[in-house]
């Protein structure tokens, strides 16, 4: 009796079980949604997206954003963003596929040569979507906003986004001449940053400069040391902290009697710091003063 009974287990163990895994993982995994398939850089859908997502990651009516890589199209979706059309390779996981289920999208699947056109990575993504931008957000005059002016690096813009959204900001501006938050470069570096700001480009000065805002300009030689404001909690609030062009600094635009000019201390004795690097440093005064 008891050798019949290690018989079934064994049975069990080697032969059920692992049919009983085929058969929930078919159950579970199997994608329910309806997934056009394009192997062809010739169709006509490729084509048309080529023309933007690979040059800037903008389309002409700015409607539109290119987004690639799980990591941002999932932080773009927690946000609430609506996608027209979301992308995944052939060799994709097929719970990558299964957990996009249930959004209203067009959904396609592309071989990884059609996917490397489409992508300015070097390496192309496993997924990637054309995500619909929101509603342009009204300015907000009432509360702490990040102010880019005529700033051009993807990178730092993309960095100070970062800074602002993990500091508690919730409005980011930028005055016209300045680089374009949506284009793929500054989405990247920031990571998913945008989806928590309402973002507003190309804001005049004499508009910022009109509002209850406190407007606040870094310096690298002169003004007010940052640290003895924090000290002595003099920072004001609600604040428009202004972040210039990486070689010229601010625009000449601002007017001194409606600004305060701060620096930081640094006491190794370089010349100046990153704009992405005084940024942070800045925000996070801000918040912890708000603290």
């Amino acid at each position: 009796m008891r050798l019949k009974s290690m018989g079934l287990v064994l049975y069990i163990e080697a032969v059920l079980l692992p049919l009983l895994s085929i058969w929930l993982s078919d159950l579970f995994m199997t994608s329910p949604v309806q997934i056009e398939k394009i192997s062809s850089r010739q169709n006509a859908w490729y084509k048309e997206l080529r023309d933007w997502s690979y040059s800037s990651g903008l389309h002409k009516d700015k409607q539109k954003i290119w987004l690639e890589g799980d990591h941002l199209c999932e932080a773009a979706r927690l946000k609430g963003f609506r996608f027209d059309t979301v992308v995944f390779r052939d060799d994709c996981r097929q719970d990558l596929i299964t957990s996009w289920s249930h959004v209203d999208s067009k959904f396609l699947q592309v071989s990884a040569s059609v996917m490397a056109g489409l992508s300015s990575l070097n390496s192309p993504p496993m997924m990637a979507a054309v995500a619909c931008l929101p509603t342009k957000p009204a300015f907000n005059p009432h509360i702490c906003t990040v102010v880019l002016d005529q700033l051009q690096d993807p990178g730092n813009a993309g960095s100070i986004l970062r800074s602002a959204a993990a500091f508690g900001f919730k409005q980011m501006l930028t005055t016209p001449h300045s680089v374009g938050l949506w284009t793929h470069k500054v989405v990247r570096a920031a990571m998913g940053a945008h989806f928590a700001l309402n973002i507003i480009e190309n804001i005049s000065i004499e508009e910022i400069q009109s509002t209850p805002l406190s407007v606040v300009l870094t310096s690298s030689h002169h003004g007010i040391f940052l640290d003895e404001l924090v000290a002595n909690k003099k920072l004001p609030s609600p604040i428009a902290w202004i972040f210039g062009h990486e070689g010229r600094g601010h625009s000449t635009q601002w007017v001194d009697e409606h600004c305060q000019t701060i620096r930081i201390k640094q006491t190794g004795g370089e010349e100046s710091l990153n704009v992405a690097a005084a940024a942070a440093i800045c925000l996070h005064a801000s918040a912890t003063q708000r603290d």
